[in-house]
């Protein structure tokens, strides 16, 4: 019998939820080798989320040891209502807010991306209220060249995407980070971040167009060189 897309999705969330009971059960049964695994796997991500917040990689290094601390601290009571890295996402996050209020660098957490207030796309790229169509696009984006795979994965372009990264607005930057480096859902986004459904839509809105503006402006480059 042949599966429509929605009942495989459905039967791999379960494969997922009883995979991440099973590693529950173990971490509170005090089995090293699992907590070492998952430490192993998920750290060089926490490091990266972690440094969205602070100064220094030190700082992040910090605040990483601190998260799986109060990991093994808190397992009994972790109710299982998310995932288990989504739970220990939220303790990093709070961990790395609470160490940036020390460093005086973080912003409040209940305003919109006060930084980020400027539109995503140019107006002028828009036609005008007089217009025929107005609200419509005046130019349309550009199509990106279609270059080898090895040219479009090269260094270069990495490099410019991950300076483009580290350029947005903390919140627009730990958004996107969330839904498309980690892969995670705009529920878990918001539940992590403690934002509301709007502003996390409008955050990661505004961090794509920022990061596909930047990568046009590189490829358009690279194109006329």
């Amino acid at each position: 019998m042949e599966l429509d897309d929605s009942t495989c999705v459905r039967r791999a969330a379960v494969v997922t939820d009883r995979a991440d009971a099973l590693t529950v059960h173990r971490l509170r049964e005090g089995d090293e080798v699992t907590f070492v695994s998952i430490m192993t796997s998920w750290s060089p991500a926490m490091l990266r989320l972690a440094r969205v917040y602070v100064r220094t990689s030190q700082s992040a290094e910090d605040v990483v040891q601190d998260t799986w601390l109060a990991v093994l601290a808190g397992l009994d009571g972790f109710q299982e209502r998310s995932a288990l890295r989504t739970w220990v996402l939220g303790i990093l996050v709070n961990k790395a807010k609470s160490c940036a209020l020390r460093e005086h660098k973080v912003l409040p957490t209940d305003v919109l991306d006060s930084q980020g207030a400027d539109p995503a796309v140019s107006p002028d790229r828009f036609r005008g209220p007089e217009d025929r169509w107005p609200g419509h696009w005046r130019v349309f984006p550009e199509r990106w060249p279609v270059m080898p795979e090895d040219e479009v994965l090269s260094g270069e372009l990495r490099q410019r995407m991950g300076r483009a990264l580290e350029s947005l607005p903390r919140r627009q930057r730990e958004v996107i980070e969330l839904r498309d480096v980690y892969g995670y859902s705009a529920d878990e986004t918001c539940w992590m971040l403690d934002i509301s459904a709007v502003n996390q839509r409008v955050l990661l809105h505004r961090a794509r167009a920022r990061m596909r503006a930047s990568i046009e402006e590189y490829l358009r480059s690279a194109v006329v060189g």
